[in-house]
């Protein structure tokens, strides 16, 4: 972590901010008793539920279903938003004593004092019941699909205590949607979501690499594992190879729904982007790393795009 990363933590502490929070002045204008809890969902980083809903929206796209079932997009952004703050507070509790001994996370409220864990259960519950409501308008395949993920959430806080690849957990976490939004359609999970899914899966590992190069040198103080100290100085091999894993298995997805060599085409904005990232990734600068990150959801934008164009071919 660099030393202006270590004085924007120092900053943010001021008013319960991290340093790589968005929106702050949108939290501002909730209560002051409600803006911790706002704070521990990830309110003031969109960015997180938008890379959790992109591959709802990649299934649900890919299997011809944007248009006639446009409504269940919107379900699924509220499902996304909800338990992606669900994630985050479970993973805050879990990770309060870590949190306290990094820079970056110094400042989140369970770590700092501004939210009991008491209370942070109960704001769990709540999101959670949101997460239930959305999980309520699937078709009975979608649900027992949706249900296939709690184990991997559950997990996901500890991988990094026990592997150098926690980014690869949390890419079965992130790429689940892409099961639910193709199976909330179809009521089927055929290969083409399973490879959807799996280049999902390498997407998610390479840009939560990048978002790990942030905290290299707190990570190794405190004994935290990630993919970003495992790969050191091969970190942009390392990434490219997740990505152009990412391309081949999306590839493949796309010619199992429309096996014609004009739908790969649809995939020249993504890749471009993807390689965008990695030509001009600064592995020793905080910052671009954090902005490199955050343009995932451009990339997810573009490949909901070309879904939408070959599921509607």
């Amino acid at each position: 972590m660099t030393q202006n990363d270590r004085s924007g933590a120092e900053a943010g502490r001021g008013h319960g901010g991290v340093p790589d929070s968005e929106h702050r002045g949108l939290i501002g204008l909730l209560p002051p008793a409600a803006r911790p809890f706002a704070l521990l969902a990830r309110f003031d980083r969109p960015i997180g539920w938008w890379l959790l809903f992109w591959p709802c929206a990649f299934g649900l796209a890919l299997a011809g279903g944007a248009l006639a079932r446009w409504d269940l997009l919107l379900w699924l952004l509220l499902g996304a938003i909800a338990m992606r703050g669900a994630g985050c507070v479970y993973n805050d509790i879990i990770d309060r004593d870590l949190d306290r001994q990094v820079a970056r996370t110094a400042s989140r409220p369970l770590a700092n004092g501004a939210v009991s864990r008491k209370a942070a259960w109960i704001w769990l519950g709540l999101l959670c019941l949101i997460g239930l409501i959305t999980w309520l308008q699937l078709n009975w395949t979608a649900r027992l699909v949706a249900l296939g993920s709690l184990a991997l959430v559950a997990a996901y806080p500890f991988m990094k205590r026990i592997t150098w690849w926690p980014q690869a957990w949390l890419g079965l976490v992130f790429s689940w949607g892409a099961l639910v939004g193709w199976s909330a359609f179809t009521g089927t999970v055929p290969l083409g979501a399973i490879l959807l899914y799996a280049g999902c899966v390498f997407w998610v590992i390479g840009y939560d690499t990048i978002y790990a190069l942030q905290d290299r040198e707190d990570d190794a103080l405190v004994g935290i594992r990630s993919s970003a100290l495992r790969l050191g100085k091969n970190v942009r091999v390392g990434v490219a190879s997740c990505y152009l894993a990412t391309l081949a298995l999306w590839l493949m997805a796309f010619g199992q729904r429309f096996p014609d060599p004009f739908a790969y085409l649809a995939l020249l904005p993504v890749a471009a982007h993807l390689a965008w990232q990695v030509a001009t990734l600064r592995p020793e600068d905080g910052a671009d790393a954090l902005a490199k990150f955050r343009s995932n959801s451009l990339a997810g934008l573009l490949m909901a795009l070309a879904c939408f164009v070959v599921g509607t071919a």
